[in-house]
């Protein structure tokens, strides 16, 4: 390939700003370990099946609205917070112009811009506020004002990926079977899907992913079942 064929290459990067990647693998997690656990603390005291559905059923609903409340709630008073910031810094902008190309003049040259160059960009900007406004919020805050990431995205896909995650261990129970172990086998090859899934958009591999999903699920199934043992042998 030519060096002239490279720089026409066109060159995507995954979309890391919407705000649905991070809430909707905390919220499968979330429900896998939470209703694994669960299921494991109540089964190790030794409850029978139906007792094992309703309370499985009971986290999942009560996991999912906390999850989707949760992450609406974070996400919203993030980008409210950031909008507090942006009205601040377009306030400084038309108040005081100068100063505040003043200091993208300083930021750039201390990353090496000449500064001519660094000026006459600062220049340009102050001519054209809404677009100063973005690049400053970049430069001190750290975000793009247009591309906030969205609280019912994130809400929705909690919600939506902690049912999921949370009705994997139940499935057995569902089906007819009542057997401890077989929830927990067939909990524990979810989480490790799940944290081979996740590795799709990270530079980990698949199986250190999913093993390391695995083993922080089965510490806490394992933590739980014993907590749950020794309190149905107490009130036994």
């Amino acid at each position: 390939m030519t060096d002239s064929a490279a720089v026409l290459r066109e060159h995507h990067h995954a979309d890391v700003s919407g705000g649905w990647l991070r809430a909707a693998t905390f919220g499968a997690m979330d429900g896998l370990v939470t209703n694994i656990a669960l299921i494991a603390g109540v089964g190790g005291g030794g409850v029978d099946r139906h007792t094992l559905i309703l309370t499985g059923v009971a986290g999942l609903v009560a996991g999912a609205i906390s999850m989707g409340l949760g992450e609406y709630t974070s996400v919203r008073t993030q980008n409210d917070q950031v909008a507090a910031e942006l009205r601040k810094e377009l306030h400084e902008l038309r108040v005081n112009p100068e100063g505040e190309a003043q200091e993208l003049i300083r930021t750039w040259t201390a990353r090496g811009l000449p500064e001519p160059l660094a000026r006459q960009v600062a220049d340009v900007l102050k001519a054209n506020p809404e677009q100063a406004l973005r690049v400053h919020a970049q430069e001190e805050l750290g975000v793009v004002p247009d591309e906030l990431p969205s609280p019912w995205t994130a809400a929705i896909s909690s919600f939506l990926c902690f049912c999921v995650g949370a009705v994997v261990p139940l499935l057995t129970y569902l089906l007819g079977f009542d057997s401890l172990a077989a929830a927990l086998t067939v909990g524990g090859a979810g989480l490790f899907v799940a944290g081979a899934v996740v590795s799709r958009f990270t530079s980990t591999p698949w199986w250190r992913s999913g093993l390391r999903q695995l083993l922080l699920g089965a510490a806490a199934a394992g933590a739980t079942y014993v907590i749950g043992a020794l309190i149905g042998v107490g009130v036994s």
